[in-house]
């Protein structure tokens, strides 16, 4: 026993040190603060930037008119010898040619052109509200986290008043040692669980920082300026309502409608390529026509006998049919996705009232009595223990509560492709 109880204080001790060891450099940091730097930083997004100019770049080469062709020819060698012109001897042909697209071809290239810009900018702002919603779900989760933590950490500072009371009653033989360590194992039990969510933020705090471009040791402290009473009792609009914002808000769906778009305009472009295009220019002969000095005309277009595109045509027929299931199959996706996200809103604000405000307001006093009621002797040590337990897993619940309604609106806001409550 003896043994087991040095063991044990050791172990406390030790923890205990640890437990004020030094802590890193703080960045405080609101929900558009965090915005803010994330646009202007994280390198997924500075990629994807560059891909939507690549794409407008592309755009201006569809515009460009095709380079006319020149070709010539001029003797080397004759009968006479090389290189030999003169008014005589010698011969020069040269010849221009110009590439005439008909059928509207360019500029059913450029409508593919800018199809496939628009799809790259929708990307982009697809892939901008999937990186800003994760940042926003671990700033959340982070706080989250912290206020478990300061949970533990404020019942931890009362028992730690307790047990050192409870250390200068030991000595004078007022309290066992049986109870004075079972104190201390509360005490110990609940800085373990602290470390447990320490070691939850490390990962978290990673992957923001991953999502901000920083490199330093800096902890990033989120300042979340919502009010939750505030949050359990705000209005949510209609799914009507919501239904029409993601409409003409979310990236996915513009990306479908760009591909429908896009695969409209490419069976145009496809029955274009089926005309044939024509080469016109002029050419200058100097002495092997059946006149000097010729000067002609010349025109030159493809039979279109046996390959009339036919097959890039169907395809593009198919195409077209297979665009518009997926875009009405993510039309039901994105419905679905908002009554989910809705319902949990509305679910979560009826888990957490005004009631529970005053419930969590009284269950903390009772906190405090049921300590001065132990300290004093008017409960068990036993008792006191199994409050304490109580206690602490009914606000964890509180806590997990909020926070799942926290998350579910910043899930609405994410389905909608737009903030319909504002978090910051």
């Amino acid at each position: 026993m003896e043994i087991r109880l040095c063991l044990f204080v050791l172990l406390f001790t030790a923890f205990r040190c640890c437990a004020a060891g030094p802590q890193p450099d703080t960045l405080r940091l609101t929900v558009s603060q965090g915005e803010e730097m994330f646009l202007r930083d994280n390198l997924p997004l500075l990629a994807a930037r560059y891909n939507v100019d690549a794409s407008k770049a592309v755009v201006q080469q569809a515009k460009l008119w095709d380079n006319p062709v020149i070709s010539t020819d001029q003797n080397i060698y004759d009968r006479t010898g090389f290189f030999k012109h003169n008014g005589v001897d010698g011969q020069i042909y040269v010849q221009v040619m110009q590439l005439v697209k008909t059928a509207g071809k360019r500029n059913k290239a450029i409508l593919l052109a800018e199809d496939n810009t628009n799809i790259s900018r929708a990307q982009f702002e697809d892939l901008l509200r999937t990186l800003r919603y994760s940042l926003v779900s671990d700033l959340i989760e982070i706080n989250h986290q912290l206020d478990i933590k300061q949970l533990y950490d404020t019942e931890i500072s009362k028992l730690q008043v307790l047990v050192s009371g409870m250390d200068e009653d030991l000595k004078i033989g007022n309290i066992s040692v049986k109870d004075d360590i079972r104190v201390k194992a509360l005490l110990f039990s609940l800085q373990n669980e602290v470390m447990n969510v320490e070691a939850q933020l490390i990962p978290l705090e990673s992957e923001v920082k991953l999502l901000l471009n920083k490199q330093d040791t800096s902890f990033i402290l989120p300042e979340m300026q919502y009010k939750l009473p505030h949050l359990f009792t705000i209005s949510i609009p209609p799914e009507s309502q919501i239904l029409a914002v993601a409409d003409t808000s979310r990236p996915d769906l513009k990306i479908m409608q760009y591909e429908m778009n896009y695969a409209s305009h490419n069976l145009s472009y496809q029955k274009a390529l089926a005309k044939p295009d024509i080469n016109i220019g002029t050419e200058y002969d100097q002495r092997s026509s059946y006149a000097p000095d010729y000067v002609g005309l010349a025109i030159s277009f493809p039979l279109n006998i046996f390959n009339r595109n036919q097959g890039n045509i169907s395809s593009a027929q198919f195409n077209v049919k297979q665009q518009q299931v997926l875009y009405d199959a993510q039309t039901f996706k994105v419905e679905n996705d908002i009554a989910s996200a809705l319902a949990k809103v509305k679910f979560f604000q009826q888990v957490n009232n005004s009631r529970q405000v005053d419930f969590e307001r009284n269950y903390e006093n009772l906190f405090q009595n049921m300590l001065k009621s132990y300290q004093s002797r008017q409960v068990s040590l036993l008792e006191f223990i199994d409050f304490a337990d109580a206690y602490k897993e009914t606000r964890l619940k509180i806590l997990d509560q909020q926070t799942s309604l926290i998350k579910a609106i910043a899930e609405l806001n994410y389905q909608a492709g737009k903030d319909l409550i504002n978090l910051n």
